[in-house]
């Protein structure tokens, strides 16, 4: 009797003949997710198997492999012989001494001389008499004895599904490039496109001595988190310091919010074209802040030459933004006090609704495109 785990995957087996590749690709996932870990995984019949590891490290195993994206579900499974009293035996392993339940067998080997009804009414009677405190309910039990008899001549007996990260697995989807701030949105967005396949690595900009360098530890803190569903990062930082100060001195400060987003976008496009993304992400919520009306949008976008941009949040609430930041492990992180660039120098009534004639009139007082440069030549790039 050896325990295993059972890793089912998601949309995979949707893709047809193209499937193989997404597969690899899965793997290749679990494996970095597993790194550092004693096991074996093997392809059995639509699923994997997780074995040959140290069951002290079982629960590690199946915390890690609960955020890699393209796994459904998980379950820890006592594999046995394909033998009836060996079953049994597991069965024992993974029933509770009381309770209502009932036993649900899936027979993938047709040559096993029990149907899969016989075989749930044999063990659940041999479980019954084991045990006098538990009741058979088949319509709400409490718990279910699972038998998986596969065709290779081993059961897999189990008594809980994991649900997993659904999804695609990483990497099968292009690359992005997140702009990744100190708040709950940006990382929420990155956890979400992720989740579609795409590997995603990030950018971030800081207004240091404005900020302090707890600001800048926080985003990696939460670039951190983010890896650990794509299996690993690379994180580009840029200051932009001397544009906030050049556009505080020369503009419209009710421009402030707009023309600084603008600057960033022009960025990180020219950082994403450099690193091989296809696509910038951004955390917006539309009307959740001034520079997120939609005029506010189409002004950044409009700078963004030969990229789509995806904003996954869109039509997202801040409440719904928050559960998920929390499922994810973000949201502790993102709350924590510091302020980032987007706070400096802040007018107290930022232009909301800007037309386009206005902005390129306050664009037209800075040498944008010295200030790119400068900005991009303070690049720094963390691998996470």
């Amino acid at each position: 009797m050896e325990k295993v785990v059972i890793v089912r995957y998601s949309e995979l087996h949707l893709k047809g003949k193209n499937r193989g590749y997404f597969e690899r690709v899965l793997i290749t996932n679990i494996e970095k997710a597993l790194k550092g870990l004693k096991h074996e995984l093997k392809r059995q019949s639509g699923r994997y198997l997780v074995e040959n590891f140290d069951e002290l490290d079982v629960d590690d195993i199946v915390s890690r492999l609960k955020k890699v994206f393209g796994i459904h579900s998980l379950s820890v499974a006592l594999k046995v012989n394909s033998d009836i009293n060996a079953i049994f035996k597991a069965a024992e392993e993974v029933c509770f001494d009381c309770g209502s339940f009932k036993v649900e067998t899936h027979r993938a080997d047709k040559t096993f001389p029990l149907n899969s009804l016989q075989i749930s009414a044999e063990i659940g009677g041999r479980l019954l008499s084991k045990y006098k405190a538990l009741s058979v309910n088949v319509h709400n039990p409490q718990f279910i004895v699972n038998i998986d008899v596969r065709e290779n001549g081993t059961s897999l007996v189990f008594n809980e599904f994991f649900k997993g990260a659904g999804g695609m697995p990483v990497g099968s989807s292009g690359k992005g490039l997140l702009l990744i701030s100190g708040g709950i949105d940006s990382p929420v967005a990155g956890h979400m496109i992720a989740k579609r396949g795409m590997q995603i690595n990030c950018i971030h900009f800081h207004s240091y001595p404005y900020t302090n360098m707890q600001a800048r530890d926080k985003v990696i803190e939460l670039a951190k988190v983010l890896s650990q569903y794509t299996g690993g990062t690379k994180l580009n930082i840029v200051s932009v310091t001397h544009i906030q100060e050049e556009i505080h001195k020369k503009c419209n400060g009710e421009y402030m919010v707009t023309l600084l987003r603008r600057f960033m976008m022009r960025i990180a496009e020219a950082v994403a074209t450099k690193c091989g993304a296809q696509c910038l992400i951004t955390g917006e919520s539309l009307g959740q802040v001034a520079s997120q009306t939609i005029e506010g949008i189409t002004s950044s976008n409009s700078v963004v030459k030969n990229l789509p941009v995806l904003r996954p949040l869109c039509g997202f609430d801040k409440d719904e933004i928050i559960e998920r930041s929390r499922d994810m492990g973000a949201y502790d992180i993102s709350i924590q006090p510091f302020e980032d660039c987007c706070t400096v120098f802040l007018p107290k009534h930022p232009v909301i609704k800007p037309s386009m004639k206005s902005i390129l009139e306050e664009e037209d007082k800075l040498e944008v495109e010295k200030l790119i440069e400068e900005a991009i030549s303070s690049l720094e790039v963390l691998t996470l």
